[in-house]
């Protein structure tokens, strides 16, 4: 069962089934930014008038990157110890159940505060499954990859951010279409904001069935087959991680927080910013003309990870990354040409393309930087540890560069003008340069023969 890994039909299977469960996680995870920044200010906080409803929903929106790091404790502990399959299936179960919950949940003129708390609940349920999601679909791409070309493979599954996001966005827009909803001008009563929005969550279950179905007819990866025979199961990976990988924790972390700015940045914040009413200093333009907009600049997205799948592969991990970051850096400190109300306008005279401009140069770079991510972070960590310390590091850089970004970038905003928002990506983009500049380049890392010297002291001997 271990050398099925090694055929090409069954590498093109796991390919598919990477692919399938990233893009049905990311889209149960996108729906809910959507509906955070357009749909839940009115149903789940109307106590709060303008930018504190907003800022109300965007702190249920970071709940989840709070979730997310003990999910990667809670399923890497499986992964390490049972296999990289059977966590893949608990992972998105747990996402799709907690998604349609939200999609039946009664709102504030219902049931009151148990509303908001209900919501809450199901959101850092959502953010536990897909803290379990990401480090395993990474491990199945690169522990069955070809040699020199783990890259490319593992960069399949991170096609699943941008798949997942045009999905869920995509639905919304037809949804806001079909119902002639305009968010500047809402109103709790109408039939989009009753009922229509429920639709994208409740029907995720059909996504979450197939990617189900996919996932229950893979086998186990070959490394950490062989990494069983061998005996190398530990008790505890994650106090083992902890106690022998301390530091590749702290460099991975930092490795993926300017990725995780950017992409918030680029998607939940400047929703937000740019739908909201000019009377609180947002730009005012219609829901359904900005969604068409990020949805055109996420195809460059999903068009640039494959590019630097393959650049990581001929020139290495690190240098790649230095590269772009430095790249996402200059475009933080570039804001003020772009987000500039002078420059860009508001309501029906709101510069559309420059906006464009602003949005496809930030999701290239996000493209370029996210696709190496489920490379480097696994090859930092030995096998009997690898989905813990992953899927740790990159849940980590969730808090910090995710789960805090909408909701400082609103503050800055609102208080120190949109252009400023920029020196708070730029920052995030330094702090990832300096990781990156004490992390060695991984690309010739051999997955298999990465044993710590102290890990016999902590392998149990017992049969799984």
């Amino acid at each position: 069962m271990a050398l099925e890994g090694s055929d090409k039909s069954y590498r093109n299977r796991i390919i598919f089934a990477s692919l399938v469960g990233t893009t049905i996680e990311f889209f149960d995870f996108y729906i809910y930014a959507t509906a955070a920044v357009s749909v839940f200010p009115l149903l789940f906080f109307p106590a709060g008038a303008g930018s504190a409803a907003l800022l109300a929903s965007m702190a249920t929106f970071g709940v989840a990157f709070v979730a997310r790091p003990i999910g990667s404790v809670l399923f890497g502990h499986f992964g390490d110890r049972v296999g990289r399959k059977a966590t893949l299936v608990g992972s998105l179960l747990l996402m799709g159940l907690a998604t349609f919950a939200i999609g039946l949940l009664p709102t504030y003129h219902q049931i009151g505060l148990f509303a908001p708390v209900l919501l809450t609940i199901f959101r850092f349920s959502q953010g536990v499954g897909l803290g379990g999601e990401w480090s395993g679909a990474a491990l199945l791409a690169t522990e069955t990859a070809d040699k020199g070309k783990r890259a490319w493979a593992a960069m399949w599954p991170q096609l699943g951010a941008p798949f997942g996001f045009i999905l869920a966005n995509g639905f919304f827009l037809t949804l806001t279409i079909l119902f002639a909803f305009d968010s500047t001008r809402a109103t709790p009563d109408e039939h989009f904001l009753a009922w229509g929005w429920r639709l994208p969550f409740l029907l995720s279950i059909l996504l979450v069935t197939l990617g189900l179905y996919v996932r229950l007819k893979l086998h186990e990866t070959p490394v950490f087959a062989r990494a069983l025979e061998r005996g190398e199961k530990l008790k505890s990976p994650l106090a083992h991680v902890f106690r022998n990988n301390a530091k590749e924790l702290l460099l991975g972390t930092f490795i993926m927080v300017a990725t995780y700015g950017l992409f918030y940045l680029m998607t939940t914040w400047i929703l937000s910013y740019g739908i909201g009413k000019v009377a609180l200093g947002n730009l005012g333009i219609g829901y359904r003309d900005f969604l068409v907009l990020q949805l055109i600049s996420v195809l460059f997205f999903a068009g640039f990870i494959p590019v630097s799948g393959h650049l990581a592969d001929r020139i290495g991990r690190r240098k790649l990354l230095l590269i772009v970051t430095a790249a996402i850096v200059l475009f933080g400190l570039s804001f003020r040409f772009f987000l500039s109300k002078e420059l860009i306008g508001t309501g029906e005279g709101a510069n559309r393309g420059l906006i464009l401009v602003f949005l496809s140069t930030g999701m290239s770079l996000m493209g370029l930087t996210f696709g190496p991510m489920s490379a480097i972070l696994p090859e930092l960590f030995p096998t009997n540890t690898r989905y813990t310390g992953s899927g740790v590091s990159y849940n980590l850089a969730s808090i910090l560069g995710a789960a805090l970004t909408p909701f400082v970038a609103t503050w800055i905003a609102q208080n120190y003008g949109a252009e400023s928002v920029g020196l708070y990506l730029a920052v995030l983009g330094a702090s990832t340069i300096v990781a990156l500049l004490f992390t060695k380049e991984t690309k010739a890392t051999d997955l298999d023969s990465m044993i710590d010297d102290v890990v016999a002291e902590n392998i149990e001997k017992t049969s799984p």
